[in-house]
Order: structure tokens, then sequence, then C-alpha cells
């Protein structure tokens, strides 16, 4: 009788086993499936920066340094699907491969799918000149040539995007854009942006 009931036990034991294995591999099929959902669907992307306009609404040169204002309008898209909340932001000025000043972007909050404009103005006074470089510009421009300055914009956006209320994964997104500026004029006569 105890030879009989430990084959019982042999028998009933076998077929539990291909069960749990094939539980187990559902199991993990369903868990790959919802992380590949989650990674497409809410997976976090960064905040895309694109620049409207660069202007200077004021602009002169004297005695060796340039004053000028400078204005960039830009409009920031957050393309996830909840909130994007931006902190530690800001435009950088560089003229001449030196920082000339940094203006700091208030902290705030974009919608998931919204668009959100904003505009950053920097003044600089008696800025001393770099060695100016005389540039070739075409007859639309300058008559041939004329003297220019480059001033390279650096926006940083720096935050956090809240996925399904519970995980926050930190974003950033970058925009450089080299100016071409008549120095005679004030005028933009180029922006290239990346």
């Amino acid at each position: 009788m105890k030879s009989h009931s430990h084959g019982g036990r042999s028998s009933t034991g076998s077929p539990n086993l291909p069960s749990c294995i094939l539980a187990t591999l559902f199991l993990l099929l369903i868990i790959t499936a919802a992380i590949t959902v989650f990674f497409i669907f809410f997976n976090p992307k960064q905040p895309k920066i694109a620049v409207v306009s660069i202007k200077f609404p004021s602009f002169s040169i004297s005695n060796g340094t340039v004053n000028f204002t400078f204005l960039q309008n830009v409009s920031v898209t957050n393309p996830n699907r909840d909130d994007f909340t931006h902190y530690d932001s800001s435009l950088q000025l560089v003229y001449s491969g030196n920082p000339v000043g940094i203006v700091f972007i208030p902290a705030g909050e974009i919608g998931g799918g919204r668009t959100q404009h904003m505009t950053a103005k920097f003044d600089l006074e008696s800025y001393p000149m770099a060695v100016r470089e005389v540039s070739y510009y075409d007859d639309e421009n300058l008559n041939g040539n004329g003297n220019g300055m480059v001033i390279e914009s650096r926006m940083k956006m720096i935050g956090r995007v809240r996925v399904l209320k519970i995980f926050t994964h930190r974003v950033e997104s970058k925009s450089v854009c080299r100016v071409d500026v008549d120095v005679i004029k004030g005028s933009v006569l180029s922006v290239h942006c990346s």
C-alpha cells in the first residue's frame, strides 16, 4: 500500500510541472508586453524648443564697446501625455567664445501635449568688442562687404515629467543659435539653430 501511494504522487506531480512552466512563460509574456507598451506610450520625451525670432531692439557701438538689448522668442512643446515641470532653465549669451551673461527662466509647468511661448530679454552694456572680423555678405545686405559680429544664444530647459502620476523622470532640452549681426544697422543677418 505504501508503494502504491508513492506511485500515485509521482504520476500526479508529473502533469503539474508542464502547467507551472506554461503559466510562468505566460506571465513573463504578459510582463514583457506590459513593459513594451509602457515604453512605447508612456516613455518620457524631451521637450521641443523652437526659436521663433531673435531681435535687437537696441544696438550701438562706441569707443570699442558694444551695447545692445537681445530679445529671443521661443515656443516650447511638451510631447508627453503628462505635465512637464521645468526649473533651473536659462538662456546664456556667448560672444567671441566668452559667456557675456545669463538670464534665468522662471520655473513653470507645461501641460501634456501643449505648447508654451516664452520671451527672454537680455541687456548688455559697455562690453568690450573683440577684434572684429570682416564678413562678406551679398549685395542684398551690405552691398558686398561690411563689419559683422557673431553672438551665440544657448537655451537650456531642465525639468521633470511624471508618468502615470507615479514615476518621475528628469528631462532636458537644449537649443543653440548662432546669430550674425550687422554692426552698422544692428539688424539680424542670419540665424542658425541646432
